[in-house]
């Protein structure tokens, strides 16, 4: 459980890296799908991280494979405003994945993918909200170390 926690650190410091170096640099929509599939390994490697501690306390029998069955085991398991928040979150980053979507304004400032998720929602993915993004994650990441495992905080 402690090498999940470990890997979506790593992970997180991958789309630090994205954000502040990479996508300054290239202002692409292939690097912000990049960082989107970044994130989403972030938070998947630290929900198998809540499940596996969740496992050994005898909360759950088992953790799913799916990615999106271990997010609403987490959401019917712990009752937690915030980790509510975050698998919900969780689950909107991979529509946007997995969504048809336009670019625009490439190679400059304002670039801009925007996706149609499964409800018809448009949402627009341009730097600003990647950053957003990357804060939630890293939020995400030091609220399960202090509430799951009990670390002291610590910043990611």
């Amino acid at each position: 459980m402690k090498e999940s926690l470990e890997n979506a650190i790593t992970e997180l410091k991958r789309v630090d890296h994205l954000y502040y170096v990479s996508l300054k640099y290239t202002r692409t929509v292939d690097m912000m799908k990049h960082m989107v599939e970044r994130l989403i390994s972030t938070f998947s490697f630290a929900i198998e991280a809540i499940l596996e501690q969740a496992k050994d306390d005898g909360l759950i029998e088992e953790i799913p494979a799916n990615l999106g069955l271990r997010a609403k085991l987490v959401m019917d398991t712990f009752k937690d405003e915030e980790l509510l928040d975050c698998m919900n979150f969780y689950i909107k980053l991979r529509k946007i994945l997995r969504a048809k979507y336009t670019k625009r304004e490439e190679f400059r400032r304002h670039v801009t993918m925007t996706a149609t998720i499964d409800n018809g929602e448009v949402i627009e993915v341009n730097i600003d909200l990647l950053k957003e993004y990357y804060d939630k994650a890293k939020e995400f990441i030091r609220h399960i170390r202090i509430s799951v495992f009990g670390e002291e905080e610590l910043d990611v």
